[in-house]
């Protein structure tokens, strides 16, 4: 079946927009080879719809025809224009991830369809690679060995004006059970990893290098 015939001038803009779009279709299918097949159905003419296919990975060819979700999309204008990430599966059972998305003329008519078929087949190892690389012993998930930041002078200040803060005080007014508690939380964080911590915390806190070391055991 092809569309209705239209007048000469939208017939005109309908082109100019499906062949806009087939540039789209060509350089996503291009910046993704091997991975992602780039399919766009030219809907005014379902029976020989594919008009532009790139990165072929499901074996159609240019001017095969469209799907059931171009043929729905051509008998209800209110059909969803976007459909994403819905399970597919290429003809030889790879498994994919798709998108299409309708694209509609001035009057409101589906006349395109640009569709995303991603071979989800290839990216299982490299998930599982992935998975095993970012993986770290359970054993010291509760609590970092360390941290991959350094605890500068401007951190540490910080960090001790605002508990001071919590409990409307200032780091010197602070009760001796809060600032032992502090300095065990600063501890935990890693602030004593830096150089100078302790005399900082101890001017901070107006308290003696020796009490910041007596407060952290």
């Amino acid at each position: 079946m092809i569309l209705e015939r239209l007048p000469v001038e939208d017939a005109e803009a309908d082109e100019h927009l499906i062949r806009e779009a087939e540039k789209i279709a060509v350089a996503l299918g291009r910046m993704f080879p091997g991975l992602c097949e780039v399919v766009l159905h030219d809907l005014r003419d379902p029976e020989h719809a594919i008009r532009a296919i790139e990165n072929n990975l499901s074996g159609r060819r240019v001017g095969d025809s469209t799907t059931e979700l171009g043929l729905a999309r051509i008998e209800d204008p209110d059909y969803p224009s976007v459909i994403q990430n819905y399970p597919n599966q290429f003809p030889d059972g790879r498994p994919a991830k798709s998108t299409s998305i309708g694209l509609k003329n001035a009057a409101g008519e589906y006349i395109a369809a640009l569709c995303l078929n991603l071979d989800v087949s290839v990216l299982s190892p490299v998930t599982l690679a992935l998975s095993n690389l970012v993986a770290t012993h359970t054993e010291h998930r509760e609590q970092p060995l360390e941290t991959l930041r350094d605890r500068t002078a401007r951190e540490l200040r910080r960090a001790v004006e605002e508990h001071a803060a919590e409990r409307a005080a200032t780091p010197r007014s602070l009760s001796r059970e809060d600032k032992k508690a502090l300095v065990r939380q600063l501890q935990r964080d890693g602030y004593f990893d830096s150089r100078d911590a302790a005399q900082t915390i101890a001017d901070l806190l107006g308290v003696s290098r020796a009490t910041v070391y007596n407060y952290a055991k």
